[in-house]
């Protein structure tokens, strides 16, 4: 079965950085997408990142607000994906989480929590 797990997430001061990791299985990593997510309290659940699969040119896409400051990676051999963070900012602080769209399916990991504060 699939099975998406974040690790990574913590406590960092405003212009910090912080990596999230996202360990996949179950499901042929290099031929599918990957996305991160992030949810903040009270809010709704917004699209942070996106790498394409390996087979269609591992493009990336960002959030605006992100852009230039976070970087979405994968590695097939490890079959992990990444987002790095750097210049962190306080409305940064979400739990973020690691999404694939297998077929008809929706997957996503358990959440990591990221609080950027001084």
């Amino acid at each position: 079965q699939v099975q998406l797990v974040e690790s990574g997430g913590g406590l960092v001061q405003p212009g910090g950085s912080l990596r999230l990791s996202c360990a996949a299985s179950g499901f042929t990593f290099s031929n599918y997408a990957m996305s991160w997510y992030r949810q903040a309290p009270g809010k709704e659940r917004d699209l942070v990142a996106t790498i394409s699969a390996t087979s269609t040119s591992g493009s990336t896409n960002y959030a605006d607000s992100v852009k230039g400051r976070f970087t979405i990676s994968r590695d097939n051999f490890k079959n992990t994906a990444y987002l790095k963070m750097n210049s962190m900012k306080s409305e940064d602080t979400a739990v973020y989480y690691c999404y694939v769209k297998v077929g008809w399916f929706r997957y996503w990991g358990q959440g990591t929590q990221v609080t950027v504060s001084s």
